[in-house]
Order: C-alpha cells, then sequence, then structure tokens
C-alpha cells in the first residue's frame, strides 16, 4: 500500500490538515517511517514527532537509518525520564510519561512555536498509547485540545493509530475532529 498516493488523494489541496491514519500493528514502524519520510524528504517540511511508544534516541536511530534527516525534527519524547537522558538534547524535549498531557501539550506549543518555517507539521504517536495511561474521557479531550491546536498553528498534522488496540469511542471522537482517515494494512 503506497502512503504517498493515499495521502495525495485525500489531502487534494489542503495546505493544512489533520489525518488520523489506522495501521496494523505488524507494520505500525514501516508506516510511521514511511509518511516521516514523506513529510521530510519529499515535502521538505520541518516537523514535530510525539513519541509515547519508543525512546527519541531510538527513534532518530531509525529514521537515519531510513534516510530521513532528523535535523528537520523537533522530538518530544513522553517515555523517557529527562533524567535519564543524561545531557540536554537540542532538537528533543523529554517529558518523561504519557499520563503528563498538560506537559506534552506545553512541549507541542514551544516545538512548533520554535520551528521557524511557516510550513510545519506535528506528528503524533499514538494515541493506543495515551488509551493506556488516560482514561477514555480524559483521551477524548485531550484529542480535542490536540485538533484544536493543530488547526489554530495552521500545520499539518498527523495522527497515528494502531487499528488493533483502538478503542472505538475514541476513534469516533478523533474522527469527528479530522480532516481524512487513512487505513494502512488489515487488523
Amino acid at each position: 500500500m503506497d502512503v504517498r498516493a493515499k495521502f495525495k488523494k485525500e489531502a487534494k489541496n489542503l495546505k493544512d490538515y489533520i489525518a488520523l491514519v489506522m495501521v496494523n500493528p505488524k507494520e505500525y514502524q514501516k508506516y510511521n517511517v514511511d509518511i516521516i519520510k514523506m513529510l521530510v524528504n519529499e515535502q521538505k517540511t520541518p516537523g514535530v514527532y510525539v513519541t509515547l511508544n519508543k525512546p527519541y534516541e531510538v527513534m532518530q536511530r531509525v529514521l537515519e537509518g531510513n534516510g530521513i534527516d532528523s535535523r528537520l525534527i523537533i522530538f518530544i519524547d513522553g517515555i523517557s525520564k529527562p533524567e535519564e537522558s543524561g545531557t540536554r538534547v537540542k532538537n528533543c524535549l523529554f517529558i518523561g510519561s504519557p499520563e503528563k498531557l498538560s506537559d506534552i501539550s506545553v512541549a507541542m506549543d514551544q516545538a512548533v512555536n520554535a520551528l521557524p518555517t511557516k510550513d510545519k507539521f506535528i506528528f503524533f504517536d499514538s494515541i493506543n498509547t495515551l488509551q493506556m495511561f488516560n482514561g477514555p474521557g480524559t483521551v477524548a479531550k485531550f484529542i480535542y485540545f490536540l485538533a484544536s491546536k493543530i488547526r489554530a498553528w495552521k500545520v499539518r498534522g498527523v495522527i497515528i493509530s494502531v487499528k488493533k488496540d483502538s478503542d472505538e469511542g475514541v476513534i469516533n471522537e478523533l474522527s469527528q475532529f479530522c480532516d481524512f482517515r487513512i487505513d494502512l494494512g488489515g487488523v
């Protein structure tokens, strides 16, 4: 399945958008890399990568191993504790836990505003992790907040959800705020 073709078809002439991307758990990392590669390498867009599943260092290595210039990305690491990272990292803000939704919000605002270009993206990986650490009502409120912020920033937003682990109520809630939904792979 060609991710670029699906995005091109769905985004059409949209300059900024919010896309909900549903992925198969087995191909989760492949599709994340494909989407970031499309945004950074092909569209030459800098952005913010909110990682709630893998530490910043791992994601940076994965992206660079796939030919993606991670210097164009500001990471928000929602897993690693700030003290675990050892030293300050120029392109990463450490949150420490997916439970800290207000810290994630503040970090996203700082990161988006730190990017010098008008054209930018925010990649949120993933709703499923939020669901493990927060109640459905809290996640729904955060999703509404996130969608509102993406609209206010006038950026491209990509929100990832793993099909198998998705709470259907949360996905239906999220779908209301998105411009389109892309399903990649089976369950």
